[in-house]
């Protein structure tokens, strides 16, 4: 999962103990270039929180310092911070993995840059998650952890966060409670807002793919509690000016939605708020959310539509995307191919369904057994 536009149906104004401390140590510095770190860390926080414009304007005033007096410090945490501008502003995961490798790897030349270097692994455990490679990111999670201070909880809560949706992932959903209990533990010790969002969505998205998986395999589906947690995440962002996840929320209430059976709630948040998701870093759920509407609108009997959602499904399958996600896909149009009267596309849909499934189990096992050999516990 991922951590969006700002939400225009509410102003935003940033309600951040963490903010507030990074300002009061900013106005403090005796210089300029004493105050390097703390206001790139305030950029960083601004584009967590949704604010990329004010970001980008603090990463500018950043740059012409370094210009000015070039230092590894200010280009360890430029690279950092731009890293996390890729990342926010359009989910661009490869560009922030170059731009994060080359912090930590500037970091590297100075003891005193430990703060980055230990930032820096966890953010490059989160992208490992993302890429879908657990060796890298139990390799980032082990030099995070070895290096971590105390002090250092925003970099501890996203590692704890990384490995919570790793475990999740896996399948052993016990794990990564343990882990998700300890990234809330360093946000709120840190006052960070915004990595308690980002847990929130996190957490979230993977118990929506776990209800998805289970009802398409049999299992007896259960969203209400979820569906509540879903409606409490707008909630708290709205109440700390958080607003990156304004189109990806309604999308993970509509995958919900579609397990209920309530069919005509899930198709209009998916009309709505799906092209705009998409855009945001779903691409890889493109072909399943797009074969959950196709669903939808045969069981509300748009039976044109339907098939030519299906047909749009088919297309947008990318053969690299998640083993889950792939399988899930082909289950829901088996069902959807079924409904609609169509008995060959259905029959292949769940011949291909069933070996991702087998994938996607044996993908767990592994998963489970690497990171159980890691050593790493929360």
């Amino acid at each position: 999962m991922s951590d969006a536009p700002p939400d225009s149906s509410f102003p935003q104004v940033i309600k951040s103990r963490l903010l507030k401390q990074l300002e009061k140590q900013i106005a403090a510095a005796s210089s300029p270039m004493a105050s390097a770190a703390a206001r790139a860390k305030r950029a960083m926080l601004l584009a967590r929180h949704g604010a990329v414009s004010e970001a980008r304007e603090a990463l500018t005033a950043l740059h012409q310092l370094s210009f000015q007096h070039p230092h590894p410090e200010i280009g360890a945490w430029l690279h950092m911070a731009e890293g996390l501008m890729s990342y926010y502003n359009g989910f661009v995961a490869q560009q922030a993995w170059d731009r994060i490798q080359r912090a930590h790897a500037i970091a590297s030349t100075a003891p005193s840059l430990i703060e980055v270097r230990v930032l820096a692994s966890a953010w490059l455990a989160q992208l490992a998650f993302i890429r879908h490679d657990p060796a890298q990111l139990v390799a980032h999670a082990k030099r995070c952890l070895d290096e971590a201070r105390p002090e250092d909880n925003v970099a501890l809560a996203r590692l704890a966060m990384a490995m919570g949706v790793g475990w999740h992932y896996a399948g052993d959903i016990e794990m990564a409670q343990r882990w998700y209990i300890r990234a809330r533990r360093h946000a709120a010790m840190e006052g960070d807002d915004a990595s308690l969002s980002a847990l929130m969505f996190n957490m979230s998205g993977m118990r929506a793919s776990q209800l998805r998986r289970e009802s398409l395999s049999g299992q007896v589906a259960r969203g209400s509690e979820l569906l509540l947690t879903v409606d409490s995440m707008h909630h708290f962002d709205e109440a700390v000016g958080a607003v990156f996840m304004v189109d990806l929320t309604p999308v993970l209430r509509a995958q919900v939605l579609t397990v209920q059976g309530e069919f005509d709630e899930a198709r209009r948040l998916y009309e709505e708020h799906l092209p705009q998701a998409m855009s945001l870093g779903l691409e890889r759920l493109g072909s399943s959310l797009l074969s959950d509407l196709a669903w939808c609108r045969a069981n509300l009997g748009q039976r044109e539509l339907a098939l030519h959602q299906a047909r749009e499904a088919e297309i947008e399958l990318d053969p690299d995307c998640e083993l889950d996600d792939r399988a899930i896909t082909h289950s829901r149009l088996t069902q959807t191919f079924r409904l609609l009267g169509a008995a060959a596309d259905a029959e292949r849909h769940q011949a291909l369904a069933e070996e991702a499934w087998r994938q996607f189990g044996e993908q767990q096992r592994e998963w489970r057994e690497l990171f159980s050999a890691s050593g790493l516990t929360p």
